[in-house]
């Protein structure tokens, strides 16, 4: 009897310890990918205001164009 109390006591500590080691991955990894996704996140607003201009200026072009043709 004595044995199976140690043999669950064993099993509860393990499974402690594999949850903090889970939670401390976890917290590692969503650092990780706020790492990552800020400076692709800045990349890509800098490439959409870069394409917002090119539209802009698209758009001027066909609208001199078809004025100029009336």
């Amino acid at each position: 009897m004595d044995e199976e109390t140690k043999g669950s006591e064993e099993v509860q500590q393990g499974g402690g310890a594999l949850t903090g080691d889970m939670s401390k991955l976890l917290v590692g990894v969503g650092n990780l990918i706020d790492l990552v996704i800020e400076p692709v996140s800045k990349v890509l607003a800098v490439s959409l205001d870069s394409l917002t201009e090119v539209a802009k200026q698209v758009l001027e072009g066909v609208n001199t164009t078809i004025g100029s043709k009336k």
